[in-house]
């Protein structure tokens, strides 16, 4: 996702100091989520999608798909 990121960015001439004004985050953070350093929130992701004027959905294509069983409860680890 952050490759994604970086990708739109850069074909919008912005630099990372930029994007980060317009989200409300620093370069460095902008430069942890385009390297994967940092996840993206759901949040900070929809607030990129808005400047780059593209849907939530565009930075998930191309992402492998998990298919999830949500009626089977979430495992624990062991702690082992």
């Amino acid at each position: 996702m952050g490759r994604r990121v970086r990708q739109v960015r850069l074909l919008k001439n912005l630099t990372q100091e930029e994007l980060g004004q317009k989200i409300g985050v620093s370069y460095q953070q902008v430069q942890k989520y385009e390297t994967g350093a940092n996840r993206i929130s759901a949040s900070r992701l929809y607030r990129i999608a808005v400047e780059f004027e593209v849907e939530p959905g565009w930075f998930f294509d191309g992402i492998e798909r998990v298919d999830v069983d949500l009626d089977q409860p979430a495992r624990m680890g062991s702690g082992s």
